[in-house]
């Protein structure tokens, strides 16, 4: 195991943005920016033994801010996903933050974790990232110090560990975005990935991709992945079937069958061409699954690679979209003091 440090860009204010290489065993190797925590690669062999980038990702920072809406391979935070109506009460204090989806908040607003700078530092065979979020920021309450500790092993698994303490009570619920194609992020569709979930029921959403609070049986759906299915198949129906119209595909929260605060295996994605599969593991209660259905088909990546709509998904762990208006679900409030903290590990395979 060895991690090592270059500088992959520099702003025009003069601040530099470092990339750090983690490499696990052979050529197996991830890469991670200080520019939004964000993961620009992920180097794992194929089942003829060669090795392949599985993620989407850039190779400046222009680029990757000229495609900020797509939040490519970035943390994300305060509150992933979406607030209904840009607002909600604690404590009986209603907090308003930024409409920056339409009526409704996304993935932290105007300038969430995804557009900071990290602090990092290299803790054994760690890279370690931190950042503190004042109070008042983004208008949530409470001054968060923020710790995010990505670790890649020899057996090609990356962890990502979330840690955060606030001394006010707040809300959080931090996740990553990155985009993952299997077959290489260059390979240009992920119709053929096959994706089994550990979820009986998802959470339906109205038309603008918000939870309407109604938790919903997967069976009979295009959200049954209880066994291993085509991505594709459902995505085919994404103009007829009701579910799939609002998102323009699968962008979707699922209910994860397991214990509260549990780590636990919960999905598999894989594909027969390179025959890679990759494990989720995670703590969290939900996951959200997104098929790219808004990439820029004139979106040009690494190695000059042009990426196209559905050319690559997210699996975002994560507490429910808009959680902190039902208080039936898994809460995202963090108490003050109270210590957050949640993993989410992503392991690399090849089948035989």
């Amino acid at each position: 195991m060895s991690i090592t440090k270059r500088i992959f860009d520099i702003l025009p204010d003069g601040k530099v943005i470092d990339i750090y290489k983690l490499t696990g065993k052979g050529d197996a190797y991830v890469e991670i920016l200080t520019y939004g925590g964000i993961i620009r690669s992920i180097v794992v062999p194929d089942k003829f033994g060669n090795m392949g980038d599985v993620l989407v990702g850039f190779e400046s920072h222009k680029d990757y801010l000229e495609t900020a809406d797509a939040y490519y391979g970035a943390l994300i935070g305060r509150v992933a996903n979406r607030i209904a109506g840009a607002s909600f009460e604690l404590n009986g204090t209603t907090y308003d933050v930024a409409k920056n989806d339409g009526q409704n908040h996304l993935h932290g607003g105007f300038i969430g974790f995804n557009s900071k700078i990290w602090n990092a530092k290299i803790v054994d065979d760690s890279l370690e990232l931190s950042i503190i979020s004042e109070d008042g920021e983004e208008n949530y309450p409470g001054r968060l110090e923020v710790t995010v500790v990505y670790k890649f092993s020899r057996n090609n698994t990356l962890s990502i560990i979330y840690n955060a303490v606030s001394d006010k009570d707040t809300v959080v619920n931090m996740t990553n975005h990155a985009y993952f194609n299997l077959s290489g992020h260059d390979f240009g569709s992920i119709y053929d990935h096959t994706f089994q979930l550990d979820a009986d029921t998802y959470t339906v959403s109205d038309k603008y991709c918000t939870p309407t609070g109604e938790i919903a049986k997967v069976e009979g759906t295009l959200m049954d992945f209880r066994t291993p299915k085509r991505i594709g198949d459902g995505l085919m129906q994404d103009t007829i079937d009701a579910d799939m119209i609002a998102g323009g595909g699968y962008d979707h929260n699922f209910v994860l069958n397991k214990p509260l605060n549990s780590y636990k295996k919960i999905g598999t994605l894989s594909e027969d061409i390179k025959g890679r599969y990759m494990d989720v593991f995670t703590d969290k209660p939900g996951i959200q699954l997104y098929t790219g259905n808004f990439i820029h088909g004139d979106t040009v990546g690494k190695d000059g690679c042009v990426y196209k709509r559905r050319g690559a998904l997210c699996l975002e762990t994560q507490f429910y979209p808009d959680a902190v208006h039902h208080p039936e679900w898994p809460s995202p409030i963090l108490r003050a003091n109270e210590k957050y903290k949640y993993t989410t590990s992503f392991s690399f395979g090849v089948s035989k």
